[in-house]
């Protein structure tokens, strides 16, 4: 009775481990659509800054996504937008989540971290070419927006996004 007990939690466990590896699921139709576009450019410019280990991650244009139009239900954060296409795509996300804030921090994309490229290096998003000063899981897009994520070479300064504190 006991082998037959240990058999079936294995296989119960092995089951649950396939169900948390599946894909999510990306729905046939939404309510809103937007672009999204993800580039690391500005890395080019700096390759001398680059972990050497990371050469090999940087696209020869630098486009990791390339504009495409995604749907996005009513609610839905450009967090949720990115998180969704990217696993969808098997394109590698690293980021974290502070509850405090009820906010997520993108870390790498396509195994590109912050730092990697310089103290001042890392990842910023963008709507409609504006730069908002709060986290992507906070922001709430709306039906044609564009949506960029960049890399940063310079604290956002080689992205146009220049920030002058207070």
């Amino acid at each position: 009775m006991a082998k037959k007990s240990i058999l079936l939690l294995t296989a119960a466990l092995v089951l649950l481990a396939f169900i948390g590896c599946a894909k999510p699921a990306v729905k046939d139709s939404y309510p809103n659509h937007c672009t999204l576009y993800i580039d690391c450019k500005t890395i080019l410019n700096n390759m001398d800054d680059l972990d050497p280990d990371k050469a090999e991650l940087v696209p020869e244009d630098g486009v990791i996504l390339d504009t495409v139009t995604v749907g996005f239900d009513d609610g839905d954060s450009v967090y949720d937008i990115l998180l969704r296409e990217l696993r969808a795509r098997n394109i590698h996300i690293d980021s974290t989540f502070t509850p405090a804030f009820h906010s997520a921090y993108v870390k790498g994309i396509n195994n590109l971290y912050e730092f990697d490229c310089g103290y001042a290096s890392g990842w910023e998003y963008s709507v409609n070419g504006v730069f908002p000063n709060y986290g992507c899981s906070n922001y709430k897009p709306e039906e044609g927006d564009e949506i960029r994520f960049l890399y940063t070479c310079d604290l956002g300064a080689d992205l146009g996004n220049v920030y002058m504190g207070e």
